[in-house]
């Protein structure tokens, strides 16, 4: 099973009319990441940065202004996806870039039903919140340090983390390893044989002779129809 966790950022909010700017992903194969990741930056072309998203993600006009624009980066996209789900936080968001810059293009959107939203993942699992990237990171210690600013690699790689832990934690891919091919999932079982040896003497009671007669007298005058004179316990 491949999985591709992706991040953009954009010049602005509106899809319509703004542009991504830098796309990262990382991918992972049986829940496991590879080291293969897909990382640049965009130029905009002729789309300036707005200073709302300047102030979030940090890159300017003048950064990506020798960049390549997404025209001359679609194929190398796209193939690093081929085939693959794809996972992103607040996913409707991005998916709307994606599909709006596919759409200049005359490429066909990116199918819904590829995509897996982990804003609503942790919404279903932690109703009360808070469930942005930085809490999940919090929720489940993971270092995020590093994150001064938003960057659509570092928070592919935060979330890759935070993915595993939303559908199950490590515990849930600890027995499993990606075959030769990448493609095969290996389970390792291993048997642990246990001998329970007896006890050379039974334990001491924990009734003394005292609360044995004492329990005697309370059942007795509880009357013939008592349940503890019907079990015969008295």
């Amino acid at each position: 099973m491949r999985e591709i966790i992706f991040d953009t950022e954009t010049t602005g909010l509106d899809a319509r009319e703004d542009r991504i700017i830098e796309i990262g992903g990382v991918e992972l194969v049986n829940r496991f990441p590879t080291g293969n990741t897909f990382h640049v930056y965009i130029n905009p072309q002729g789309r300036s940065v707005h200073p709302d998203a300047l102030a979030v993600h940090g890159i300017s006009d003048e950064r990506l202004a020798n960049e390549k624009p997404f025209p001359a980066i679609v194929d190398e996209f796209l193939a690093f996806i081929d085939g693959a789900s794809l996972i992103a936080h607040n996913a409707g968001f991005d998916m709307g870039f994606i599909n709006a810059e596919l759409a200049r293009l005359g490429h066909p959107p990116i199918e819904p039903e590829r995509v897996v939203d982990t804003l609503a993942l942790a919404r279903r699992r932690h109703p009360m919140g808070p469930n942005s990237l930085d809490a999940l990171c919090r929720r489940y210690g993971i270092n995020n340090s590093h994150r001064n600013l938003h960057g659509a690699l570092l928070d592919s790689e935060l979330l890759a983390e935070v993915y595993i832990e939303l559908i199950g934690g490590k515990q849930a891919t600890l027995i499993l390893e990606a075959g030769p091919e990448r493609g095969a999932d290996v389970a390792t079982t291993v048997e642990i044989e246990v001998t329970v040896a007896s006890r050379p003497s039974p334990l001491p009671p924990r009734l003394t002779d005292e609360e044995r007669a004492a329990h005697a007298r309370l059942v007795a005058g509880l009357g013939e129809k008592a349940v503890w004179q019907q079990l015969g316990q008295g």
